[in-house]
């Protein structure tokens, strides 16, 4: 860790800490107040939590690691970030819980108030950790942009970039009955066209909305890095769902055709947080 972080003064580390709480409240809130989201804090076993709490703070370290608060922290601070980030997100869960009265400290169990907020956590420290990165001041993110820019644009960030961003745009609506329904009510003609129009929303973004941080590209190669991007950021979303999809037990019980069928459905928003946010989300 580098002298400037250790002697970092006291009112940015607030400022912060108030971006962090921000963001975690702006990219989460529909989660807190989704009833799907609640019952699944209900029923969910120790292994599942256990497991979406591991793969919520790899997820944090990657996203520290190519767009977090400090460019020029070490591993260490990246990891020490990272836990911050998840208690922040355990305290803003709780308090929002609380005060909604979907948690009672004497009225339920350690089990249910325990499975509830860590479930609604997870989303909200990726939002603290988004928050702390995008929501300060063109100054405080100016050493920031040059020091990070050749990493984030290698495949890696990319990659780790589009899993945050299609976890934080597809993941509010994943839980949801809706969902369910678009999917089952689907014929194969649905699903092939929500199919090609993710691969549409990802090539547009990408390639030709002009978004901030995209990268011109030659034009010998710019139909080769289309179709590499474009297929990346697409299986991006695929697991993202995939795996969103699975731990709220959307495929218990059903038929790999339908399972499929509701990935494609929650693809076609992940593609366009796996494609658009890992270039606004930075």
């Amino acid at each position: 860790m580098s002298s400037e972080s250790n002697s970092r003064p006291v009112h940015k580390s607030l400022k912060e800490y108030a971006r962090g709480i921000t963001g975690g409240l702006l990219f989460s809130f529909p989660l807190l107040y989704t009833m799907e989201v609640w019952w699944a804090g209900f029923i969910a076993e120790p292994l599942d939590l256990m497991v979406l709490v591991a793969v919520t703070y790899l997820l944090l370290l990657g996203y520290n690691r190519f767009a977090g608060m400090h460019p020029e922290a070490s591993w260490k601070h990246v990891f020490i970030n990272s836990v911050e980030e998840m208690g922040i997100g355990l305290l803003i869960s709780f308090g929002v819980l609380l005060m909604l009265n979907r948690i009672q400290l004497t009225d339920m169990s350690i089990d249910e108030v325990m499975g509830k907020v860590i479930i609604e956590a997870m989303a909200v420290s990726i939002g603290v950790s988004i928050g702390t990165a995008q929501l300060g001041t063109k100054e405080d993110n100016k050493d920031k942009t040059e020091q990070q820019s050749d990493e984030r644009r290698t495949k890696l960030g990319f990659f780790v970039l589009g899993i945050c961003g299609a976890i934080v745009v597809g993941g509010n609506v994943a839980p949801t009955e809706e969902i369910i329904m678009i999917a089952v009510e689907a014929a194969p003609g649905h699903i092939l066209a929500m199919a090609i129009v993710s691969l549409f929303i990802s090539v547009v973004v990408v390639f030709f909305s002009n978004f901030k941080g995209t990268v011109s590209k030659s034009k010998k190669l710019l139909f080769f890095d289309m179709a590499f991007d474009t297929c990346v950021s697409y299986v991006t979303s695929l697991g993202v769902s995939a795996f969103v999809l699975w731990f709220f037990g959307r495929f218990d019980g059903v038929s790999f055709w339908v399972a499929f069928q509701h990935v494609i459905v929650l693809g076609v928003l992940a593609s366009l947080g796996a494609s658009a946010g890992r270039l606004l989300i930075k």
